[in-house]
This record gives structure tokens, sequence and C-alpha cells, in this order.
């Protein structure tokens, strides 16, 4: 700065401490990594694609995603060439607000559950959560009881007001897997929010609870996924989600409305057959991470602490004991 006024240096000073600021701003949006490579954009690892390589995948392959709250985990699969989805990987859900059971207004700081669909409009690379996804409530069954919110979020910062929070790393993961997706043609994934793992066990353990009926539903859509490894089909109607419905005399187009006449088709089982080698190819991979709330392992305390015995028998919930198959 030699040979400036005094005003002059002041004024240089000034600029690039408003530069550092911005520079600092969008770093925390989560809008650069520094090299210019936004963190949308951020090419997936090599850890990743390698593991896609041995499950027989390819970053375009289309996705699912289950999300279990009371184990505070969110589980990304992908299909392969005969159709089935196969599991990819398990990532911990640093956040997650509310209790269990379905989201309801605007405010109420819940987490929703249910099925939803997320298309490529949905993913927000702007987000002030470093990078984020809405999962699409309310969708037709929410709207259909009325109720309400807006952006409600998968998203990083581990920090939730009625959202699914992951850390930065893993959402710049699950985000680069989705946008992969899209890219490779898939129109929109489904997204399916429980409120835990929908064993018979599980259910037993909350039939007292006044959304028991409506967890009843949704594991119609757990249970079908488990034997045929695809998604279901999901409608809605009579203020119900109907599962694996084929609608004879056209599909319904009121949420409200009776449902049209339907049957059930038997779906396409899936028999674990894996001609992969790969060690990693059946492996049900987890990411590490930090899950700041973890029902599953509250309620295993709770149980001992009650000297009842719950949380020590053999019949006690592979989910909630921690042996949920995905270790």
């Amino acid at each position: 700065m030699a040979g400036m006024t005094g005003a002059g240096v002041a004024f240089q000073v000034l600029r690039m401490g408003l530069l550092a600021l911005v520079a600092a701003g969008l770093a925390a949006c989560g809008q650069t990594d520094g090299g210019g490579i936004s963190a949308a954009s951020t090419p997936l690892s090599k850890e990743a694609m390698h593991l896609m390589a041995d499950k027989g995948v390819t970053p375009s392959s289309p996705i699912f995603i289950r999300i279990f709250k009371e184990e505070s985990e969110l589980e990304v699969w992908k299909a392969r060439d005969d159709g089935h989805f196969y599991h990819f990987k398990t990532y911990p859900i640093c956040n997650w607000s509310g209790d269990l059971g379905p989201k309801i207004s605007q405010g109420d700081r819940q987490s929703p559950e249910g099925f939803y669909t997320v298309n490529a409009a949905q993913m927000n690379p702007n987000s002030n959560y470093y990078l984020s996804f809405n999962v699409g409530f309310p969708n037709a069954y929410d709207r259909a009881y009325g109720r309400t919110g807006s952006s409600v979020m998968v998203h990083g910062n581990c920090k939730s007001a009625g959202c699914y929070a992951m850390t930065d790393g893993l959402i710049e993961e699950i985000y680069g897997i989705a946008r992969e997706a899209f890219a490779g043609g898939q129109k929109s994934f489904a997204l399916h929010a429980y409120p835990f793992r929908m064993t018979e066990v599980n259910m037993e353990r909350h039939k007292g609870s006044q959304w028991y009926g409506f967890w009843r539903t949704l594991k119609q859509g757990y249970d079908y996924f488990e034997v045929a490894r695809q998604p279901p089909p999901v409608a809605v109607c009579s203020k119900q989600y109907v599962v694996n419905a084929r609608f004879t005399e056209g599909a319904p187009t009121d949420a409200a409305e009776p449902c049209p006449p339907f049957e059930r088709p038997q779906p396409e089982l899936w028999v674990a057959n894996d001609q992969l080698t790969a060690p990693a190819a059946t492996r049900l991979a987890k990411a590490p991470g930090i899950k700041t709330r973890n029902l599953a392992a509250e309620a295993v305390f709770a149980a001992a602490a009650s000297g009842n015995g719950w949380g020590a028998t053999a019949s006690a919930s592979p989910a909630v004991m921690g042996f949920n198959g995905q270790n």
C-alpha cells in the first residue's frame, strides 16, 4: 500500500475486510469449498464410487430413501438392472425434532412421517443449512387432514426445528448421490419416513400410542419393500394411504373422496441371490457420525431401569437392541 494516502489505506483495509466477510458468509452457507467448487457439485468421493461398484450399481442408478426416527437413521438404497433396490449405506441422523408421530401444523417443531416424493426442483444447493432437499410435506394425505407446514427438509448443520438434520459431510454425500440419480434420468425418488423399524415387536411396543392405527398403514409400505425390495405404489383416497393398489376404474383424484375400485397385485418377490463376489456387495455399510437423539437406546435404558427385564430378553426388538441387520 506504499504511496497511498491515509484515507486510501483505510479504504483498502475496509475493502479487504468486507471481502473476507463475504467469503466467510459464502463458506458458512455451503456455497463454495474454498476452491471454487460448490458443495452441491462436489464429486462423489472415491470411497463412495468404490462402494457403488462393489454393490453393482452406478452413480446414475435410481435411489430410494428410508428414514427411521427412533433409531435416528437414514438409509440410501440404489437400484440394480434387475429392478430391485439394494442397500447402499445407512447414515446417522444427527438431529430431528419433536417426538414419534406425524407432523400436524406449522411451528409444531415436529419431523414428519409418511410416504413422500422428492424431485429435482426440491433440491436446494443454496441452503442456509449447508445443503438440503425438501421432503415434500405436506403431501396429499397431510393436506386431506388440514396439516400445515413448509420447507421441511433433510439438511446439514445438525440443527432441527421440524426437519431431519445431518452433519454437513453426510448431507454432502447424500445430496451428491441424489444429484447423480437425477442426472441419470430419475424423475423423482420416494422417501419413506417411519417412526421406527416397523417390525411386529416394535409395533407391539408402541401399541398404546394414539398413532398406532396410522402406523399400521405405514407398516404396509415397510413390509412391501422388505419382501419386494421395490418402493410400493402409494395412493391417497378416503383420507388414507392405499399401498400397492391397482385401480380398475381410474386412479383417485381427490384424497378425501372414497377410493375407486382397486385390487392389490402380488408383489414381485425379491430373492437374495447375490452373485457379486466383492466383500462389500452384501455388507450393509454404515457411515460413522453423530446421533444427538437415539430413542431406541433410551428405550433400552428405560426398560432396564424399570426392572422389567425387557431390555435384556431374547424377545427384545433387534432394532432397539442395536442389532437391526444394518451393522
